[in-house]
């Protein structure tokens, strides 16, 4: 009998409501744009292939970079703990104020 596999499908987080479809993407939706010190919240959308862990769902960070199509994203996770994560433009948002 094979591990049972611990990807993003797995059994464990399949009732978790992580995901809308796809082809319900506006165009506004896909092309938006952000400069660098941008503050913005991740909102996971879209497809799972490119979806960031669900731990950042909701997050607020700072833009720091941009990386093609995508951009990196500082996230304070504690107090002394600092992530950077590469996050798809569809999956960013102005947070509200």
């Amino acid at each position: 009998m094979a591990p049972r596999s611990k990807g993003l499908l797995s059994a464990r987080t399949r009732h978790l409501a992580r995901h809308h479809k796809p082809n319900k993407l506006g165009l506004t939706t896909l092309i938006k744009d952000f400069k660098v010190g941008d503050m913005v919240a991740i909102v996971p959308k879209g497809s799972f292939k490119d979806i960031p862990h669900p731990r950042y769902r909701g997050k607020i960070g700072e833009i720091i970079e941009k990386r093609g199509t995508a951009y990196v994203v500082r996230i304070p996770v504690s107090k002394s703990t600092i992530r950077k994560i590469i996050v798809p433009q569809r999956h960013l948002e102005r947070p509200a104020k």
